[in-house]
């Protein structure tokens, strides 16, 4: 995939990937295996750094993304929500990933200016994650390279906003002066071609990818998610201002009733059913059941389970094919 004339650098000018498409970092799921693979595929992929909290594991993960990348570009993805990574402990996470030569980090949750000099010092270029315009904007203050802005329609975490993708799109192309990833909802390649036409340098991609081959996860998870459809999500935890879109299950009933009949409900009074060590027990047992289980409304096109190289392979001939069609449409024609 290619794209010309526009002042920001695309994705592959900027990271050195073959097609514009980030394969966002997902908790417990990205490991080496699968980082390698999205690497292969000529698409970034980010290890996530929480999912291996001991940092000589973080390091064998690397070393073996590395081994098995052909080369190809790959990163590490830095969650700075103190739930994930202890504040005392992001420090020494970006400095095995300096000391192991990885030149690209994927951040999200707190705000990484801190670290940026750090970063930039080791030529180490910073994707910042948010959800919307008005931290991208605070985050090109700071100094990253790049913002992805992962909307409403994502699974994980979408803001307390709620601003979809295609309207975080165009304010992006309006108001930002550096290159910018579009998230959320995104899992067919017309929709690839349609954020680049707005100015974005590529897209982030989650849902779709969770039933590569190359995911570790339970085949009866995979299958769990090729049966939903894209109304098979719902929202919760907005009452702690921590919004997550979920698969539907047992769980999000449990989270939404307790969060209305709860007066002032807290975390705490969430946690036994939010817990992420329930949600990594549904990927190893394939029981979908209980567990917040992060998935977007991309679900629309999650149909088959297969190598992260052909769904890849589908989603740019989804995007050469609306490409063809953009060339045709009257008065928009480049000749």
């Amino acid at each position: 995939m290619h794209r010309s004339g526009h002042a920001k650098p695309t994705l592959p000018e900027l990271f050195g990937t073959r097609h514009p498409i980030v394969a966002g970092g997902l908790m417990w799921l990205s490991d080496a295996n699968y980082v390698a693979a999205a690497a292969r595929a000529g698409v970034l992929g980010f290890i996530t750094a929480a999912s291996f909290p001991d940092d000589d594991e973080l390091r064998r993960q690397i070393r073996t993304c590395r081994e098995q990348a052909d080369g190809n570009p790959f990163g590490v993805n830095v969650s700075m929500l103190p739930k994930l990574v202890p504040g005392e402990k992001t420090e020494s996470v970006f400095k095995v990933i300096i000391e192991e030569g990885v030149k690209i980090v994927e951040t999200s949750g707190r705000n990484p200016e801190a670290f940026i000099p750090l970063l930039h010092e080791a030529g180490v270029k910073v994707l910042h994650k948010v959800p919307s315009l008005r931290y991208a904007l605070k985050a090109q203050a700071i100094g990253v390279d790049a913002v992805s802005i992962v909307g409403a329609e994502c699974g994980g975490h979408p803001g307390m906003e709620m601003i979809g993708s295609f309207v975080n799109s165009a304010m992006a192309l309006e108001k930002l002066d550096i290159p910018f990833l579009i998230g959320g909802g995104i899992g067919h390649g017309a929709q690839i071609a349609a954020a680049l036409a707005m100015g974005a340098a590529g897209v982030v991609i989650g849902t779709r990818f969770l039933v590569a081959e190359e995911i570790w996860a339970h085949d009866g998870y995979k299958q769990r998610l090729i049966e939903a459809s894209e109304s098979d999500t719902t929202l919760i935890m907005s009452s702690i201002r921590n919004t997550v879109r979920a698969l539907k299950n047992e769980t999000t009933d449990i989270v939404q009733a307790t969060e209305s009949e709860v007066k002032d409900v807290t975390i705490q009074d969430l946690m036994p059913y939010i817990s992420g060590k329930i949600g990594r027990d549904a990927y190893v047992s394939g029981d979908t059941r209980r567990g917040v289980l992060a998935a977007g409304q991309s679900l629309a096109f999650v149909n088959k389970s297969e190598p992260l190289g052909d769904i890849v392979e589908s989603l740019n001939a989804e995007y050469i094919a609306a490409c063809e069609r953009i060339e045709h449409l009257p008065g928009l024609s480049s000749q």
